[in-house]
């Protein structure tokens, strides 16, 4: 009986398990943190609050506890939708929460009568590819220069795309 008692208390001191669930206006500072520490030219706290306020735009936050850890961004238009970014913390990597929540994201999107997503990475970005193959995009393009490092290098993104009909 105790041991039960002290794992649920350690469950919960942790903040449990990971929960993924439609994002929230009040979510828009923790989203615009973890965007400014996952990419060179992070999202400010005003996009993320336009953004959770479109119709068209369909925002999951991965949440531990009382903690965002993670989020997904995708704009839609007709039965197509582009997924305008995902990350998660970087000290929650490498636990399969990205593919958790990328697939939650996805189910959400066909059910909003998305047929066709599209995508962008960066070339080089390995662990965002494997990701993406993995959950069925193929790439379908690229296009040069498209994201500009800090250093001012310009990197080459691919273009890719996954059909859910």
């Amino acid at each position: 009986m105790m041991g039960q008692i002290g794992s649920w208390l350690r469950g919960w001191w942790r903040g449990g398990d990971p929960v993924i669930e439609p994002a929230i206006p009040r979510d828009a500072t923790h989203l615009a943190q973890l965007h400014g520490a996952s990419f060179h030219r992070g999202w400010g706290e005003a996009e993320f609050e336009t953004m959770l306020a479109e119709r068209n735009t369909l925002v999951h936050r991965l949440r531990q506890g009382r903690k965002i850890i993670g989020f997904a961004v995708s704009r839609l238009a007709a039965d197509e939708a582009e997924i305008l970014s995902i990350a998660v913390a970087a000290d929650q990597r490498g636990r399969g929460l990205s593919r958790d929540l990328l697939m939650t994201h996805l189910g959400h999107l066909a059910g909003r009568g998305v047929r066709t997503i599209f995508l962008e990475v960066e070339e080089n970005n390995q662990p965002a590819r494997r990701l993406y193959e993995r959950a069925g995009f193929a790439v379908v393009g690229r296009r040069e220069r498209y994201y500009r490092e800090a250093n001012g290098e310009q990197l080459n993104a691919l273009l890719m795309r996954r059909d859910l009909s």
